[in-house]
């Protein structure tokens, strides 16, 4: 089995709150991640969305789009408007070699919100999801059409949260939607990652190693702290600095044969957390747990 690994550039700039960013360039960026020894980052607000000024950019520093979130309206949207609004991301994606674009459902999110406690979320009924299931099936097929399929990002404080509410949009949407598993995310809900792995490895397509600090966790008051606040507490981390089995959850991937990328995602204050150095620390645990799971690094 083949693994790629790649990071996300919130460790270095936060695209939801500002005061969580490094002030270092995109190419500064993109240097530290290959020091570090990534092959792909998934892109964010500092990246142009003109291949013909990224593609040389990356090339420079050895680097490739490994994924990149879209802000989905979908909910609350009709599909022809969101096939508007995704366009110039297909183009960017396709251009690149990327091997997809992270969906992610911001209607109705409050993932943004400072002040929305995370108990505010909003809680979509069995027959809300079953629509918004068949919705974001019929635009994955379009994505898909287009020659770049989406990855469907469940997130805190977002409609899809928790392992239930995943379950019934896996439930209610077709093969054709993929799944982008985020292990701390799920953890952070109070799902379980390994039965979320269990039920639904045949749609994971991307996988986000992000971990957690189940400490700052389990002392968050959710009616009064929003996910924001949870961010600059601590609450995420990179695989080998926190709480969560990344070398279970990568012989459990194996066991599936998942294959693909591994992203280190994690939000957090480069102050307290300085981007490069927990950069290598997150690449030297998956390198070690990949490893010993049975993957060849690419």
């Amino acid at each position: 089995m083949k693994a790629k690994l790649g990071i996300a550039p919130i460790a270095w700039w936060n695209d939801d709150l500002e005061e969580l960013s490094d002030d270092v360039s995109l190419e500064e960026c993109l240097s530290q991640a290959h020091r570090a020894g990534y092959t792909g980052m998934e892109t964010g607000r500092r990246f142009p969305m003109d291949p013909d000024v990224l593609g040389p950019i990356l090339k420079k520093h050895e680097m490739s789009v490994c994924g990149g979130w879209f802000s989905g309206l979908l909910l609350e949207s009709d599909i022809e408007t969101e096939k508007d609004r995704i366009a110039e991301q297909i183009t960017l994606f396709k251009a690149m070699d990327a091997p997809c674009i992270v969906y992610g459902e911001t209607a109705g999110s409050i993932q943004g919100d400072r002040n929305a406690p995370l108990s505010t979320k909003l809680r979509l009924s069995e027959d809300q999801i079953k629509l918004y299931g068949r919705k974001m099936t019929e635009f994955a097929e379009w994505c898909a059409d287009q020659g770049m399929p989406i990855s469907y990002h469940h997130h805190m404080a977002a409609p899809i949260e928790t392992e239930e509410e995943l379950d019934l949009l896996m439930t209610h949407s077709g093969d054709a939607l993929p799944l982008l598993f985020d292990a701390g995310h799920m953890a952070f809900a109070g799902g379980d990652p390994f039965r979320v792995i269990d039920k639904h490895h045949a749609r994971i397509s991307h996988f986000h190693a992000k971990d957690i600090r189940a400490d700052v966790i389990n002392a968050l008051n959710r009616t009064k702290d929003s996910f924001l606040d949870a961010v600059v507490k601590g609450a995420f981390t990179v695989p080998g600095d926190g709480s969560l089995d990344f070398s279970a959850l990568a012989h459990r991937l194996a066991d599936y044969d998942y294959e693909g990328w591994f992203v280190v995602e994690a939000e957090q204050d480069p102050i307290k957390a300085p981007p490069f150095e927990y950069a290598c620390i997150g690449r030297s645990e998956l390198v070690r747990v990949l490893s010993n799971a049975g993957y060849i690094i690419e």
